[in-house]
């Protein structure tokens, strides 16, 4: 059988390597996308998700996050939970439940807390610091105070041809108290069905939640489509319909998987994501919107790899 993993962004392919090790040995494609989301999640210079993302316009940090199981259409999901180390793991824990399944705010809070999930101030002191920061360039240069969101989205196939797919995100940077882009949204955020593939998203929420992508791409491949072919045809026929009637399309990018372990990606903006399957070993490549609704994709340089890391540890003056 196919199996392989596909994530959102460089900060997912040290998860995407540690996933691939659990699919290589015949481990669970749940357990391979939550080691791979909690990786992401972990690792506090990702200042887009769990630890160090970066909080709300009143300095708390509001995560979400989602779980699909491909076989079952099992779903769970939080949406502003706070003080918790992995939003991803809650997700998983309550797609089990029949009901209830989809918690935010206060109620996705306690809900971890009386399941024993582990508590964490999330708020990094460098988290902190860029949104005081943030906050100063606002009010002495009149800018638009959003500014960043990232989400990991993660698609993993086992060996016994399961696919689930996860996301996990601190959402817009600034954003209002309350606010919940597509991250945890089925459909928009993520969609997956082991008879067909799995699609996540990231960009900004407000334009994903109106075209619904990842069930479009899953939607195209399960007509025949290719990966590839699904996401390019769904994500630049809606670039271009958005921009029409609504005057503007925001920064969105798809990645997806099928039953095969072939993948696809689109996208309206320069995006990185890691990829691998049972003949390729995990890889992070860069793409962008090329000419004629396709997509241009290419492996990252050296030089891009060690610019983006002392980039993102570059000290916060």
């Amino acid at each position: 059988m196919a199996w392989g993993a596909i994530a959102t962004w460089r900060m997912a392919h040290d998860g995407v390597v540690e996933a691939m090790r659990l699919l290589a040995e015949k481990g669970e494609a749940g357990d391979a996308v939550e080691t791979l989301i909690k990786t992401v999640e972990d690792y506090p210079y990702y200042k887009s998700v769990g630890f160090g993302g970066l909080p709300n316009a009143e300095g708390i940090l509001e995560m979400d996050a989602a779980f699909m199981h491909g076989d079952t259409f099992e779903i769970g999901a939080v949406a502003g939970i706070t003080d918790v180390k992995n939003p991803i793991s809650v997700a998983r824990k309550l797609s089990q439940d029949k009901f209830n399944s989809f918690r935010v705010g206060e109620g996705a809070t306690k809900y971890s807390m009386l399941e024993g999930f582990e508590r964490k101030s999330m708020l990094t002191e460098r988290a902190h610091k860029i949104w005081e920061k943030r906050l100063i360039e606002i009010h002495e240069n009149n800018l638009n105070p959003y500014d960043g969101h990232d989400t990991v989205g993660a698609i993993t196939l086992d060996q016994m041809g399961t696919l689930t797919a996860g996301t996990s995100s601190s959402g817009l940077f600034m954003k209002k108290p309350g606010r919940v882009g597509d991250s945890p949204l089925s459909g928009s955020g993520f969609y997956v069905d082991s008879e067909i593939g799995g699609a996540t998203a990231t960009g900004l929420g407000e334009d994903l939640m109106k075209g619904c992508l990842s069930y479009e791409i899953v939607r195209l491949m399960g007509e025949g489509f290719t990966p590839q072919a699904a996401c390019d045809k769904a994500v630049y026929e809606f670039h271009d319909k958005l921009t029409a009637r609504y005057g503007k399309a925001g920064a969105f990018s798809l990645i997806a998987m099928n039953t095969k372990g072939e993948w696809g990606v689109a996208t309206n903006v320069e995006f990185t994501f890691s990829v691998g399957n049972d003949q390729q070993e995990p890889q992070i490549f860069i793409a962008d919107m090329g000419a004629n609704h396709t997509t241009n994709i290419q492996p990252i340089t050296q030089e891009w790899l060690e610019a983006y890391e002392k980039r993102i540890k570059a000290p916060i003056e």
